[in-house]
């Protein structure tokens, strides 16, 4: 399956990267080059749940796990398998514009924190606050709005665009 930001809806976070495109399935087996990847034969609906229950023991290693399309958008990969055990490729397919903006206030909240930044009109929910020393956040913007907080900076940067 081939996912792109419109499509990532699809898939369920979190998600993981595999080393390659080269799966197969059988009886309800999923293999990446010979190694299992997920077992639809155990009971679990989730990936995790099903590979601790499988009596397979040539799993293959999930090492990274990403939990939100800016974790794919700044991966390297293009492989990943999510949690519903669907693996797929992500193909970046559109330019959006990075800009970076001044942070004005961070709020934490219980849970959450919300990020304010100058000529942004409305707050970014964040889970964690940014490092006291990150002046600038740089965001992703489509179709001329802000969308995805993309990464902290000490200094402003250079405006530049990034395929998603």
């Amino acid at each position: 399956m081939v996912v792109q930001y419109k499509t990532v809806s699809k898939i369920r976070f979190p998600v993981y990267t595999i080393e390659s495109g080269n799966w197969d399935k059988s009886d309800g087996i999923l293999f990446l080059d010979g190694q299992v990847l997920d077992d639809k034969n155990m009971p679990g609906d989730t990936l995790g749940i099903r590979r601790v229950q499988t009596p397979y023991k040539n799993l293959y290693r999930l090492s990274k796990q990403i939990d939100d399309l800016r974790g794919i958008l700044k991966s390297s990969s293009k492989h990943f398998i999510d949690s519903n055990g669907i693996p797929f490729i992500y193909e970046k397919t559109q330019f959006c514009k990075l800009k970076y903006y001044r942070i004005k206030d961070v709020v934490r909240r219980e849970t959450c924190s919300l990020l304010y930044l100058h000529g942004v009109k409305n707050p970014f929910v964040i889970p964690r606050p940014p490092p006291s020393e990150m002046m600038y956040a740089g965001l992703l913007h489509f179709h001329g709005l802000p969308w995805i907080l993309y990464e902290y900076a000490i200094e402003s940067k250079k405006e530049t665009r990034k395929k998603v």
